[in-house]
């Protein structure tokens, strides 16, 4: 009788053990996902307010329907970041290039999976005269000064 019971409990000390770890793990990975959208949410709201900076009248601080003028500085500035880069609790974002024809934001979310840690990246383009916007969504480690 003795043996019976020490053997149920070790077998229930797994069975909580093992829903603990599965607990955990879809937790981390919820915890991954909800960073990975709310990165190309937050993306898509920034692209939208560079193609407005490009609309709007050198006058009222825009670049008056040329890009070419413009810096990181400038466009960060516009978009309300004070620089050519972001950095919240959750997500770091970068303006990467601006050329005459396009500006491509770089972003990096906080959350990692995985081993070696790999974080959601985004790269999102405007190109302009259009005002289209691009987006790309990649897993990669993130690289230094993010």
């Amino acid at each position: 009788m003795g043996t019976q019971q020490i053997l149920l409990i070790v077998l229930s000390v797994i069975i909580v053990g093992a829903a603990i770890a599965v607990g955990i793990t879809m937790f981390n990975n919820q915890s991954y996902n909800s960073n990975k959208t709310a990165l190309a949410a937050e993306a898509q709201n920034y692209a939208s307010q560079v193609v407005q900076y490009y609309k709007t009248p050198l006058s009222q601080g825009g670049a008056g329907g040329t890009i070419a003028a413009a810096d990181t500085t400038k466009i960060g500035q516009f978009i309300g970041w004070g620089a050519g880069f972001t950095n919240t609790e959750t997500r770091v974002f970068k303006i990467k290039t601006v050329t005459p024809t396009s500006v491509m934001i770089e972003g990096y979310g906080k959350e990692a999976k995985g081993t070696p840690a790999k974080y959601p990246k985004l790269q999102t383009t405007i190109t302009f005269p259009q005002g289209t916007i691009a987006t790309t969504l990649t897993d990669e480690a993130r690289p230094a000064g993010y």
